[in-house]
């Protein structure tokens, strides 16, 4: 029995380890999530995230005092900060980037 769950085990890991090798991918997030409009999602969220992280560090506040700037609790900004991507839907994301003082410009283009 203990061999059988071991064999299971290995095969998964074989597989995903397969899917990696066999597959390149421009992104971590092509390759976590399962469609591509998740991870077009995520790469979005990942984008603004990061700048809003940039900004929030250049302020020199504590994050009570930058939570107050951006209008969210203080737990909030520390979701942020720690990189909770999940926490934060992107119509949130874009709500803060405002506060933040940044200009979000979005660019579509036509999948190849």
């Amino acid at each position: 029995m203990m061999k059988q769950k071991m064999l299971t085990k290995i095969n998964f890991e074989g597989v995903i380890r397969m899917r990696f090798l066999e597959n390149k991918f421009n992104s971590v997030w092509d390759a976590l999530e399962n469609t591509e409009s998740l991870a077009a999602n995520m790469k979005a969220k990942t984008k603004i995230m990061i700048a809003l992280h940039d900004v929030v560090e250049g302020m020199g506040l504590t994050q009570a005092q930058a939570s107050k700037n951006l209008h969210i609790t203080q737990p909030r900004l520390n979701d942020l900060l720690k990189g909770r991507i999940n926490r934060f839907s992107l119509d949130a994301l874009f709500n803060l980037a405002y506060h933040a003082g940044l200009e979000i410009n979005v660019t579509l283009k036509k999948i190849s």
